[in-house]
């Protein structure tokens, strides 16, 4: 198993978009919910006054994120009508393949990709479990 990856982009919110934005966040987040069982964080965040959103996203390994990007270009183009990219974060190594989505986008997009491929040292935890010292 390989190691951890965060991806982190960034949007500006569309003028008049913030409404549909936000049911579009929460269907997204339904849908992938159900869909990809190997993507283990997707968290939605605005900022601003709603003028810009942040979506998060963590993964096991670089194969749950290859299995995460299998029909991103659908939901991605539903995205690009609320919302324009900022630029990408990665923290940690994704697949060649994704490497190369990501830096194809971040091209026809005009906006910064950064990859930060050395991981040190930490954990992903699947759920938090309340103790009776919590």
């Amino acid at each position: 198993m390989g190691q951890p990856i965060v991806f982190i982009s960034h949007f500006t919110v569309k003028a008049g978009k913030l409404d549909p934005l936000k049911l579009l966040a929460q269907e997204v987040a339904t849908r992938l919910e159900a869909e990809k069982p190997h993507t283990l964080v997707y968290l939605n965040y605005l900022t601003g006054r709603g003028t810009q959103a942040t979506f998060v996203h963590v993964f096991a390994d670089p194969e749950a994120m290859d299995l995460h990007f299998e029909g991103a270009d659908e939901r991605s183009r539903a995205a690009f009508e609320s919302m324009d990219p900022i630029g990408w974060e990665v923290y940690g190594q994704p697949s060649e393949a994704a490497s190369g989505t990501m830096r194809q986008m971040a091209t026809s997009a005009g906006v910064p990709l950064t990859i930060h491929p050395d991981y040190m040292a930490g954990f992903v935890r699947p759920s938090a479990r309340k103790t009776d010292a919590s």
